[in-house]
């Protein structure tokens, strides 16, 4: 699971690796040099800040690194290390959301990942070794027919690697939720394919983007 301290740790990580500061980081990556700042990993309310994803894509252009190799920096923390309000990975069931409770705000940290309260439960039906950090979003309406009827229930990853044709979950900076097809995504921007034909394709500015989860299991 990606926690907030694991992902800094792995940002500090890189940057010792190339001899840098997390300043000199930013710095090489084109960013504001404070943006890796420890004062900047909390807001002024002392809620957990993330880097957001167009900055992580800078770091990894800036220093050749993968993403695998990103990831590799990133420790499996046990339960004890899990942040406060980080929903733990559950014995036998997941968290289950519908998505207009998902545009609501509230439900997600900064990652993507299920906090707070609220949330139902469903039963996971694949490996425990996949349970940590997925959660489930039950379909409603028609926009996503005809792969995803309503009452469908997605189990999406957060912060898995997406390639092009992935089906994936959007949830937009506005509240937006949606299932989409990714077809291309760079550091500035992403482009996302309908499944409903009566539905136009989406393209957003990163900057527009709270969070990309990967769709890995679906209810038919």
């Amino acid at each position: 699971m990606l926690s907030h301290e694991s992902i800094w740790g792995a940002i500090d990580a890189l940057a010792e690796r190339h001899k840098l500061t997390p300043s000199g980081l930013a710095r090489r990556a084109g960013l504001d040099p404070t943006s890796f700042n420890k004062s900047k990993r909390l807001g002024p309310d002392g809620r957990l800040r993330w880097p957001s994803t167009e900055s992580i894509s800078k770091v990894l252009d800036a220093t050749g690194a993968t993403i695998d190799q990103f990831m590799s920096l990133i420790p499996s923390p046990s339960r004890s290390q899990l942040p406060d309000g980080a929903f733990p990975p559950q014995a036998g069931s997941i968290p289950l959301l519908g998505f207009a409770q998902a545009g609501a705000g509230g439900f997600f940290d900064d990652g993507g990942f299920p906090a707070g309260q609220g949330w139902d439960v469903v039963e996971f039906p694949a490996s425990p070794s996949r349970k940590a950090g997925v959660y489930a979003l039950e379909v409603q309406g028609d926009s996503m027919m005809p792969l995803y009827r309503d009452g469908d229930v997605l189990i999406v990853e957060p912060g898995a690697q997406v390639r092009r044709g992935d089906r994936v979950v959007v949830k937009t900076r506005e509240g937006e939720v949606m299932a989409k097809v990714l077809m291309r995504q760079t550091a500035k921007s992403i482009d996302l394919t309908s499944l409903n034909p009566e539905h136009p394709n989406r393209s957003f500015d990163m900057a527009e983007v709270d969070w990309v989860a990967r769709i890995i299991w679906a209810s038919q």
